[in-house]
Order: C-alpha cells, then structure tokens, then sequence
C-alpha cells in the first residue's frame, strides 16, 4: 500500500499511548545506559531503527544481547548473539507489567543488569518506581505503528541532512528521554557550564552545537513539529530569517527553538523539501551568529571528494 508522506499524528489522538510507550522504552533505555560502553556526548544511550521498530543495538559482554521493540507485531524482543531468544507481546500492559517482564526476559538469555535508578527520567512522575506504575497501560496499535512509520520518514530525512556537514556529527538518533529523533553538529569549542549544571547536561553540551530534529509533542506543546536549536544560544539567533514561511522561533525555557509544525508541513506540495529547507536555514542561522565555519564543512550531498 501506498503511505501519505507524513500521515496525521495528531497528539491528542494518541497521548495515553504515547505516555505508554515513553515509559517503556525508558525501561529499556535504562538498561542501554547500564550495558553499554560510554561515548562522548551520550551517543552510546539512545536507540537506533530498524526495518520493524527500534533497537538497542548489541550490548554487555557475557552475552552480548539485543532489545528490539516491533511495532508492526508489536513485541518486545530480547535475543542474544549465541541465538538465545525471547520476547512478549506489548499491548495490554501497564509499565509496571512491562518492567517485570523485560526483567524476567534478561534473566531468561542469562543477561545481568542492574539499573542503577529504574525510575522515569525528567517526566512528572520521576519519584514513582516503574514497578509501581499501573497508571500507564494504553496501547493502541495503530498509533504506535503510525508513530514509527512517521519515525523512519524522519530518520531518511536526518540522514539526507546530515551528509551535508563533514564535521563532528552525531549519529542520527531516537532519544527516550524527550522521545526526539535527532542529528547534532558539533564546534569544536569547548563550553564552560553555568554552576549547578547537571552531569547530563554538561556532557550532552560540553561543545558548542546545532542540533535538528522532530518531536511528537508533550504537554508544553501538544502538537509535533520539527525542531532546530543552537547551543549555546548566540546574540540575535531570533532575529535570523527561517525558512519556509511557516517556520517561526518559539521561545522554549530561556531560549528559543526553530519550530516548524507537522500540521504545517503535511499541506505543502514539496513536505521533504520543505523539512530539509528548514533544518538548513535554521542551522545557517545559528552557524552565521556562532561564526562557524561553512566552507570548512560544507559537503553537498555527502562529497568530500575534492574532484567532484
């Protein structure tokens, strides 16, 4: 079957579910964090897609052992490189159900994990163990795979932007801590902390950077939109000109987000032109108002070779 380019996602049409699976795949975030080795910038933490879903990537040691979640049959799936395998189906399960389970799965292909706080990570109900959560167990399947389709769009997109720059880059990553899909440029400068920075924060933007992106949405902004931010936020970035017309700077926290709206997008003739027109000009806003080099880094579609 054919797909519309970026279907409707509304995000009130699937809160409860989009609740849901946060907290799932920060349970399972959690055990990333606690079996993989530590990269710059926390690029070892988030998740990856796949053909089906999102994956952990291979981790530990003695076995090495994968999380996937596929949303298509909509399974959490535990295997490891010696072909031990396990998974459960994911509907119908509060996040306290789905905790003990992805525990009993780990002991089941011998992997052992100790997350060091098995708690939500900056959500409102942080104080609340996973093990105690029977509040979040919506699980509408359409929506969930709705959502990963929307996902992969987004993820070729990111790809396609990201061989534009030759510099440190990020992977092109999904985030379970804010539930973003992203790609990050880096300066390399070093940035002095504000006092009382948390440790994620001062690693995440321990250099200067211009990060893209797309969010589903959460209380503070209940729609989704596609994202760019440069850190630290220079003189002026607000005033910078965005593209298309119906990007705009947001003021988000103390600084200001380029926003362009899903809504907005999914009307226009050229949508993947449009998202790809806006991560540039909001990247060249912020690289302008940094002084960063463009000629330096600039790769037009991913070359580098200097006879093309």
């Amino acid at each position: 079957m054919t797909q519309p380019a970026f279907p409707e996602m509304a995000y009130e049409s699937w809160r409860d579910t989009l609740e849901t699976v946060h907290r799932f795949a920060q349970v399972v975030g959690k055990v990333r964090l606690a079996s993989a080795p530590r990269r710059n910038h926390w690029w070892n933490v988030p998740f990856h897609l796949t053909g089906r879903g999102i994956t952990t990537r291979p981790m530990g040691r003695d076995p090495v052992f994968t999380i996937d979640f596929d949303f298509l049959d909509h399974r959490l799936d535990v295997s490891t490189t010696a072909g031990v395998r396990t998974s459960f189906a994911l509907p119908g399960l509060s996040v306290a159900e789905f905790h003990a389970r992805v525990l009993h799965a780990l002991a089941a292909v011998g992997a052992e994990v100790t997350i060091a706080r098995p708690h939500p990570f900056d959500l409102p109900d942080s104080a609340r163990p996973f093990s105690a959560d029977a509040e979040h167990a919506a699980y509408d399947c359409a929506a969930v795979t709705r959502y990963w389709q929307v996902l992969s769009r987004v993820n070729l997109l990111l790809e396609e932007f990201a061989a534009g720059w030759s510099g440190k880059t990020s992977p092109v990553h999904h985030f379970w801590h804010t539930f973003d899909i992203a790609v990050t440029r880096f300066a390399d400068r070093s940035v002095d902390p504000a006092p009382g920075t948390d440790p994620v924060t001062r690693e995440a933007y321990s250099r200067e950077v211009i990060s893209s992106g797309f969010w589903f949405g959460d209380p503070a902004f209940p729609e989704p939109a596609f994202y760019s931010y440069t850190a630290p936020e220079p003189d002026g970035l607000a005033g910078e000109p965005l593209r298309p017309d119906a990007a705009v700077w947001s003021e988000r926290g103390t600084g200001h987000l380029a926003v362009l709206r899903y809504d907005a997008v999914r009307s226009l003739p050229d949508p993947h032109g449009a998202v790809l027109e806006f991560w540039d000009s909001a990247y060249r806003a912020g690289a302008r108002r940094s002084a960063w080099d463009f000629t330096r880094y600039d790769c037009p579609e991913g070359v580098t070779d200097p006879l093309r």
